[in-house]
């Protein structure tokens, strides 16, 4: 614990964590705001699904773009007119509904593309604010495990909100991500960060294939955290409870913080791309017992252990991509492992709806299950990718 300690008293940490974690707690209340609202507008489980899902894969797909624009531009310029294009998607949404189809569509996509890549930014910030390796992999794994708070502490907020209307969560859900843009954006480490030179070729950090192997592999993990979204609240609807499902998803997320907090406390001598299968495989066992669905107190515990290895997954990971990602790309690099995880997430949502209607609850968390498994198989099949090779210069003939 001494190292959380010690680098939460470095200038600027607390309140780069802190303004990153509120700024992000959209990404934890967007989807299921979503679902409540289309379900609370008359739409199918189907639809709802799908609507969570095209918001995953917006911003999955925008996360890459405004990191690379951020290593180009800095990240005031970026992150602060990306917040406001995102409450505006969510703003729409709740005036229009789910109909007319193509306008919610259009909502949607305006929410999820234009999420600010807090996140990456705040992972390229740490070696500027930091002293030292130490306290930079002290920082991931606490960022790791904190940001599971998002998955608490958001869905609790929609939930809240959701009791006077569905509108409220969505207008709530831009709003806050705002105000946690604002407080990061201002500070002076984001506003002095400047990007790295780098090689000026269209790929940028995919062009590391162990960066590729990781990425795929963590865009499987995110099937089954999509699919975990959606299920809970056709679970809650079977049990006819209205705090069900947030009240699973934050166990879900308590016991990731509690397994992140653990993995962050104690120093790891191994090398990081052979730790990372053996995660991976509790990981994946945390979720198969899911598709049993039991009462709500066996589910609630079940649901904690499911999150446990998650945060020493993402901390592992965030390691791994400091030391693959090319010279100049470390933004990017970090905005491609939110996009995977999304895009994962996204299609994870899509197949939890479509799993509750052909076998009910059970068949919508199967899928969780499933994209645990596949996300250790890849693992293992790619592991030699993942050693990081000796780091080369960026030659300066193709310097952008």
């Amino acid at each position: 614990m001494r190292g959380y300690v010690v680098f939460l008293r470095r200038p600027h940490a607390a309140r780069l964590l802190g303004g990153t974690l509120f700024g992000r707690l959209p990404n934890g209340m967007g989807a299921l705001a979503v679902v409540l609202h289309v379900r609370a507008d008359g739409g199918g489980y189907p639809l709802a699904g799908t609507l969570a899902a095209v918001l995953g894969l917006a911003m999955a797909a925008g996360q890459p773009v405004l990191g690379r624009a951020m290593d180009r531009y800095g990240q005031p310029r970026v992150l602060l007119p990306a917040a406001c294009l995102s409450a505006a998607g969510f703003t729409l949404l709740a005036a229009v509904g789910a109909r007319p189809l193509p306008l919610a569509v259009a909502a949607v996509v305006l929410a999820g593309f234009a999420t600010p890549p807090l996140e990456a930014g705040l992972r390229a910030l740490w070696p500027d604010v930091l002293d030292g390796p130490e306290q930079v992999d002290a920082a991931y794994a606490l960022d790791a495990a904190a940001q599971e708070i998002l998955f608490s502490v958001g869905p609790l907020l929609v939930v809240a909100a959701a009791a006077a209307d569905t509108e409220t969560a969505l207008v709530l859900t831009g709003l806050v991500g705002i105000a946690g843009t604002l407080v990061v954006a201002l500070s002076g480490p984001s506003r002095r960060w400047t990007g790295e030179p780098r090689a000026a070729d269209w790929a940028g950090p995919l062009r590391s294939p162990g960066l590729r192997v990781l990425l795929t592999s963590l865009a499987c993990a995110g099937i089954a955290l999509g699919v975990y979204a959606v299920a809970v609240v056709a679970y809650a609807e079977r049990l006819d409870s209205g705090v069900a499902s947030g009240l699973l998803l934050a166990c879900m997320a308590a016991g990731a913080l509690a397994g992140g907090i653990a993995y962050g406390a104690r120093p790891w001598t191994g090398e990081p791309h052979r730790r990372l299968p053996w995660l991976l495989a509790a990981l994946a066992a945390g979720y198969v017992p899911l598709v049993l669905a039991p009462g709500l107190p066996v589910m609630s515990v079940l649901a904690f252990v499911s999150g446990v290895f998650l945060a020493p997954v993402l901390a592992c990971s965030f390691t791994l991509v400091d030391r693959l990602a090319p010279s100049g790309t470390v933004t990017e690099a970090f905005a491609w492992v939110v996009a995977a995880v999304g895009a994962g997430g996204a299609a994870g949502s899509a197949v939890a709806g479509f799993g509750e209607k052909l076998a009910g609850v059970p068949g919508a968390f199967a899928g969780a299950g499933m994209g645990g498994v596949l996300a250790l198989v890849l693992c293992l099949l790619g592991t030699r990718t993942l050693r990081p090779a000796a780091a080369r210069p960026v030659p300066a003939e193709v310097l952008s």
